[in-house]
């Protein structure tokens, strides 16, 4: 395996990180301005003006949650482009927007994976939340196949792939659980070329289904080497709130005895402050394959 890196999202153009400190993160949204909190952000924030001049704020509950306080009205949506790609976003009721921007170097790369291939590529997507990263791997030419849990993600994925020109047929949307998916895939006797997934710390099915990513992550990987093609292009793991680091889930990539050429693994990364300093923004790891 090669040493662990840092993989910074620096293109984009709509979005950007003005600053981060006091366990929050000061950013700009095409022209809206939001604070949101942030674990990773330990140190003092700078006197930015937008820390005083923001549009809304979310505000964490001691009891867990949180609400939003609006300093202006803001619309109900917006849209945020990335390159040739657009999203739509919104607070959302646990302080985020629908759209993790730091995720925008792996959309590049698997954009890159898909359309050096110059074949068909059928793709799998997990834990897919809004659909960023199927739309990608859709925009390049995958067939994707995107699984969550929560129809209400599926629903807004449709959207941004119809924001982003994406044709009718390109995704196909299923609400399940993603280990119970899998399993049934390799049954079905479905393979897929490439794999993407997100795996939360704690999560719930489509039926209450338990999910923990350190009781479930090796049953998952195992259940996913099982349909890979007899050609695969690549496997991308990313997780925020991971319980473990990125060190634990390349070792356990590199364990399942596949035809792996690299791995590389790190942190994915915002700039702030003129690219002085960078804001982590969870693991992620790609294994691209020798065939």
């Amino acid at each position: 395996m090669n040493a662990p890196q840092l993989f910074i999202s620096n293109d984009w153009q709509d979005y950007e990180l003005l600053d981060a400190g006091d366990g929050n993160r000061l950013e700009r949204w095409g022209k809206t301005i939001l604070i949101r909190p942030d674990p990773q952000a330990l140190w003092t924030k700078s006197n930015h003006p937008a820390w005083r001049t923001f549009d809304a704020i979310y505000h964490r509950s001691s009891s867990g949650g949180g609400e939003w306080e609006y300093k202006r009205k803001l619309p109900a949506e917006w849209l945020i482009n990335y390159k040739d790609l657009t999203f739509k976003v919104h607070p959302t009721g646990f302080k985020h927007t629908g759209l993790f921007p730091e995720q925008a170097f792996n959309w590049d790369r698997v954009m890159n994976a898909v359309k050096a291939a110059n074949r068909p590529i059928q793709l799998l997507n997990l834990f897919g939340y809004t659909g960023a990263a199927s739309v990608a791997a859709a925009k390049a030419g995958a067939k994707v196949c995107h699984v969550d849990s929560a129809k209400g993600m599926l629903t807004w994925c449709r959207e941004n792939a119809e924001l982003s020109g994406v044709k009718e047929n390109s995704i196909r949307l299923i609400p399940d659980d993603c280990l119970k998916f899998t399993e049934r895939e390799y049954r079905r006797n479905s393979r897929y070329d490439a794999i993407i997934m997100d795996p939360p710390s704690f999560g719930r099915g489509a039926k209450g289904e338990v999910w923990k990513l350190e009781d479930s992550f090796w049953e998952l990987l195992v259940a996913c080497k099982a349909i890979l093609s007899d050609n695969p292009l690549f496997m991308l793991i990313n997780s925020y709130t991971a319980g473990i680091s990125s060190i634990v889930a390349a070792n356990m990539v590199a364990s399942l005895g596949l035809p792996i050429k690299t791995i590389d693994y790190g942190e994915l990364a915002l700039p702030f402050r003129d690219g002085e300093m960078v804001l982590p923004c969870g693991l992620t790891v790609w294994a691209g394959f020798s065939k």
